[in-house]
C-alpha cells in the first residue's frame, strides 16, 4: 500500500470513528434534553455521572459539546480526503483538546463522582483512538 493510500485509509477510519462518537454524543444529548434516564447495560453509574453538575457546561449538556466536536472531526477528515491540507492540520489541536477533556472527565468519574458511565468511557476510547490516528497521519505527512 502506498503512503497516499494509507493516509486516505486512515482519514476514512477517522471519519467513521467520529461518526460513532457523534452517535454516542447525540444519544446522550437527546436523553439529557428529554430528561430520560440513561440505562447502563455494562456498568452501573451512568445516572450518577450524567446527572452530576459536570454534565452541563455553560447551560449546555456536555454531550452536545462533544457532538459538535465529533461532527467537526468528521467534517475535517472528509475535507482532508477531498484535498484540503489545512483540514488535516486543524484536526491536530482539536483532537488534542478532546483527548485532554476526556482525561479530565475520566478523572472526575474516578475520583470526584466515584461512578463511571459506559457511554462516556466509550466516547473517551474513541477520542484516544482518534488522537492516535491523527498523530500517525501527522507523522506520515498531513
Amino acid at each position: 500500500m502506498t503512503a497516499a493510500r494509507r493516509l486516505t485509509f486512515l482519514y476514512v477510519i477517522i471519519a467513521l470513528l467520529s461518526l460513532a462518537g457523534l452517535a454516542d454524543a447525540i444519544y446522550l444529548t437527546v436523553e439529557h434534553i428529554t430528561g430520560q434516564s440513561v440505562r447502563c447495560t455494562i456498568i452501573a453509574g451512568c445516572s450518577e455521572v450524567l446527572s452530576s453538575s459536570y454534565a452541563v457546561v455553560g447551560g449546555y449538556p456536555l454531550a452536545s459539546i462533544g457532538a459538535l466536536a465529533y461532527f467537526t472531526v468528521f467534517s475535517l477528515a472528509i475535507l482532508k480526503l477531498f484535498g484540503y491540507r489545512i483540514a488535516g492540520l486543524l484536526l491536530i489541536p482539536l483532537v488534542v483538546v478532546m483527548c485532554l477533556v476526556s482525561v479530565w472527565l475520566i478523572y472526575l468519574q474516578a475520583f470526584v463522582i466515584h461512578a463511571f458511565c459506559q457511554y462516556c468511557l466509550f466516547s473517551a476510547v474513541i477520542t484516544f483512538v482518534l488522537s492516535a490516528l491523527v498523530f500517525v497521519c501527522w507523522r506520515q505527512k498531513t
